[in-house]
């Protein structure tokens, strides 16, 4: 049987290069992927230094994936379509798609809502089912999305976590003339100032104890960069924090995975009215879509990435920085290197 290289999740701090089977032909309604460039992001190195979290596969199948076991990573990628399930008509071989990884049966009350991400059935490729940090991949056609000719394999692989940027800024109907303090510009906080600049927002105001996540910041075109370690206006880091820095009748989005249980002093948002909204993933359908848009027309993937790092250096050069902190922007991964 053929084998590729993969990313394999074992367990905390157990992330392996090795060869895998090569996925079968895709079942009704999904696509192989021959992947071009993948990615990692914070939920990544979390489950790396802190988890499982997420990743709930290895004491059992999972019940809307149906994997047990290790898992491959790679929620973010970009690859070419190399075969089609039975019944897939809105791609074709050779196709270029990003892949939401977040897969909805479509058939419940939130899907039908509209609510795709919040899907009662809901798993994600790179967590609960085998991921794109490998040199292929099946992924369902209905959660893939063409790439414009003009949006390169580096720029795509980023579609996904600014696609939930994005679901983050609607969750929050942040407009374009509010003025927005993002607190904390590594990672996803560089594509949610990144997606309300490319929204036309001029009043986002970006704060890190970082100063050169900070540069990146002002190169993507904030209003207004704070060195939270050097002025402190309420040094981030905390619930609480943003709370405190919050106006009345405000609102504070909660976005990415906690190491640990926030606290919170739900009286001070009580007495004045500040809307605590938590947001998760994205929606394919919507979200997906207009990161590509963004991605092709602006200068967001030149300005984010740190770099491209083999597959094979994935732990060293990737999960740890990123678990550690040292990282400073988004890490690629060239998973045919």
């Amino acid at each position: 049987m053929a084998a590729v290289r993969a990313a394999v999740y074992h367990g905390r701090g157990d992330v392996r290069v090795e060869d895998v089977p090569a996925p079968s032909t895709p079942e009704p309604g999904a696509v192989r992927l021959d992947v071009l460039r993948g990615a990692i992001c914070g939920s990544d190195s979390a489950e790396y230094a802190h988890g499982p979290k997420l990743i709930n596969t290895l004491e059992g199948p999972h019940p809307a994936s149906g994997q047990s076991g290790p898992v491959i990573l790679g929620h973010e990628f970009v690859g070419r379509v190399a075969e089609l399930g039975e019944g897939v008509s809105s791609l074709a071989v050779g196709d270029r798609v990003v892949s939401g990884a977040g897969v909805s049966c479509g058939e419940c009350a939130w899907c039908r809502a509209g609510r795709t991400n919040l899907c009662a059935r809901y798993y994600t490729l790179g967590f609960q089912r085998d991921g794109g940090l490998a040199e292929q991949v099946v992924s369902p056609a209905r959660v893939c999305v063409k790439v414009p000719d003009g949006c390169d394999d580096d720029a795509a692989a980023m579609a996904q976590p600014l696609a939930v940027a994005l679901h983050g800024l609607n969750r929050a109907e942040v407009a374009a003339e509010e003025p927005l303090a993002v607190i904390g510009v590594g990672g996803i906080g560089a594509f949610i100032a990144a997606a309300a600049v490319g929204r036309g927002n001029r009043r986002v105001i970006a704060v890190d104890v970082d100063a050169a996540r900070l540069r990146t910041a002002a190169a993507l075109g904030v209003a207004e960069t704070v060195d939270a370690g050097g002025s402190d206006p309420v040094a981030p880091g905390t619930l609480n924090q943003a709370l405190r820095m919050t106006m009345r009748g405000g609102r504070v989005l909660m976005l990415g995975i906690p190491a640990r249980p926030p606290e919170l002093d739900a009286l001070d948002a009580i007495l004045r009215e500040v809307d605590l909204i938590a947001t998760v993933a994205h929606v394919c359908g919507s979200d997906l879509p207009e990161a590509l848009e963004l991605l092709t027309k602006t200068e967001i993937a030149d300005r984010v990435v740190e770099g491209v790092i083999a597959l094979e250096r994935i732990v060293p050069d990737g999960l740890v920085p990123l678990a550690d902190g040292s990282a400073r922007g988004k890490i690629l991964v060239d998973v045919n290197g």
